[in-house]
């Protein structure tokens, strides 16, 4: 199977550099992507994605990148499930 993606849009809130507790460079931030088409009132919608850059990558983005600068980013999707509290719909 192929799980690649790339993306090109705007970074929406300055990104920050954090280490983790092991001392791996890391900054998680989001790029709002614009679709292809227009919707009936002429406007493009707007996806915004969630990107996590580790290591060199992390370094790179902090120093060259921030809030409003157009970046390419590629990588892999990965998902999570997030259960705040049990809803009736689990049960």
């Amino acid at each position: 199977m192929l799980n690649k993606v790339i993306l090109m849009g705007r970074i929406t809130v300055e990104p920050e550099l954090k280490h983790t507790p092991s001392g791996v460079a890391v900054t998680r931030f989001t790029i709002a992507v614009e679709r292809n088409f227009k919707d009936a009132n002429g406007e493009r919608a707007v996806d915004f994605i969630n990107i996590a850059a580790w290591r060199n990558n992390a370094e790179v983005v902090c120093k060259y990148f921030h809030k409003g600068s157009l970046i390419c980013v590629g990588g892999s999707i990965e998902t999570c499930l997030l259960y705040t509290s049990p809803s009736p719909r689990d049960m």
